[in-house]
């Protein structure tokens, strides 16, 4: 082996190695391989190694660990690790703020941003950079795909010169070690690798929503209470009802106010609904008057009524408006955009008078009425209809959103394609 070569190696193969001196007698074995958390976590620190006995002796009996610099080690070509500087080792602590990767990573769950979704880590990836006086020793990659698990399952059963040429035969999948996103929940340990919260604020809802389910409690409450607001109300909307719960635990009144307060209000209702009865009146203190006057409105409710399953948020001009006029309104619409399919007409007392296809908008010139482009007729439901009524009217329509009236033909809500598909969700 040249002393400039640039080696790929494995942590799981490293495991174990026994380190000699300059003159070859065993001193100890690799333990561990340590890296700062921050910006240059893939430089290694330092490679931890437990002392072997009437070398550099044992305390008492009790094993010892000590911290070698990796430029003062070079892995020979037998695979055994050489000290080549006394002065490189010092005494070490597994209570020191470092990233021990098999301790804090091997068999962790991590959050694969691409993938979208979360895996276990079956071994890493590192480089080892030689020269001459030691060299230096970077984390490459986390393997997450079988190989990786072959690799641990052969060692000790095969010679190790042939664990790799068999591992090779099975798929690898890997993370650069660059995207590895950690979820580290153990308050015993200082260690704490944080999520990168922009890659996983542009995942959408659906996918953040999927990747707390596959979590465990304490790693999703974890991740969860990392996000910010606006991601964390999108997210919470999309997760499992019965999930839901434990996430708002996590947080105090006032920041699950803050979040509640970014949801659609329906969606905010029906969670609150199935909170205790002081758990959701603690949150409602916390919110915005006119946040929580929308929440509480809603909550008077049955859940299995249009009303329940309804929006406030949809975007409504005077039957008298124009084109350019309905655009304005969109433009200031705070809620998500992507939600709107249509617009509503109502007269000067609010009674629903017409309903325009988005698409019709958006061909129109800027001065024509909207009132010419409304519907023949305009297919809306009751608030008290059931949601199996809701859900038919859907289907016999092909509707992508249905308005809902009051008693006096007031539009007071719209239910939402994706509010029914919940429904029939959660009727399976």
């Amino acid at each position: 082996m040249h002393m400039t070569d640039n080696m790929r190696v494995h942590l799981s193969l490293l495991q174990g190695v026994p380190m000699v001196d300059a003159a070859g007698r065993r001193i100890g074995r690799l333990r561990e391989i340590a890296v700062a958390p921050g910006a240059d976590s893939e430089i290694v620190s330092a490679l931890i190694v437990d002392k072997k006995n009437g070398l550099w002796g044992r305390n008492g009996g009790k094993l010892e660990l000590q911290a070698v610099v990796p430029n003062g080690v070079r892995l020979t070509s037998s695979g055994t690790l050489q000290l080549l500087d006394a002065t490189a080792v010092r005494p070490f602590s597994t209570a020191e703020a470092f990233l021990l990767l098999e301790r804090d990573l091997m068999d962790q769950q991590i959050i694969d941003v691409h993938g979208r979704k979360v895996v276990r880590v079956n071994d890493v990836g590192l480089l080892w950079s030689q020269q001459e006086s030691g060299g230096a020793i970077y984390t490459v990659e986390v393997e997450v795909g079988t190989r990786g698990a072959v690799r641990r399952l052969l060692k000790g059963f095969v010679p190790k010169g042939m664990v790799d040429r068999i591992a090779a035969h099975f798929p690898s999948r890997v993370i650069p070690w660059k995207f590895v996103d950690l979820i580290e929940v153990d308050p015993a340990r200082r260690v704490r690798l944080k999520i990168d919260h922009e890659r996983l604020a542009r995942l959408h809802p659906s996918d953040i929503a999927d990747i707390l389910e596959d979590l465990a409690p304490a790693q999703r409450r974890a991740v969860f209470t990392t996000l910010d607001e606006e991601v964390a109300a999108e997210a919470l909307e999309e997760v499992d009802p019965k999930f839901q719960k434990s996430l708002v635990e996590a947080l105090g009144s006032e920041h699950m106010a803050d979040i509640i307060e970014e949801m659609d209000p329906g969606a905010a209702a029906d969670l609150l609904a199935e909170l205790p009865e002081d758990r959701s009146e603690a949150i409602l203190e916390e919110m915005e008057p006119e946040e929580r006057q929308e929440v509480e409105e809603l909550l008077e409710f049955r859940e299995n009524s249009a009303a329940g399953r309804m929006t406030t948020h949809y975007v409504a001009v005077p039957e008298t408006a124009t084109v350019a006029e309905a655009v304005e309104a969109l433009r200031v619409f705070e809620d998500d955009p992507g939600t709107v399919t249509e617009l509503y007409l109502t007269n000067e007392t609010g009674i629903l008078t017409g309903v325009v296809p988005l698409a019709r908008l958006v061909l129109a010139k800027p001065e024509t009425h909207v009132q010419v482009l409304a519907n023949a007729s305009v297919v809306n439901c009751n608030t008290k209809a059931h949601q199996k009524e809701v859900a038919e009217l859907f289907d016999k329509y092909n509707l992508h959103a249905l308005p809902v009236i009051d008693e006096t033909h007031r539009l007071v809500g719209v239910v939402q394609a994706d509010h029914v598909i919940a429904f029939l969700r959660d009727a399976e």
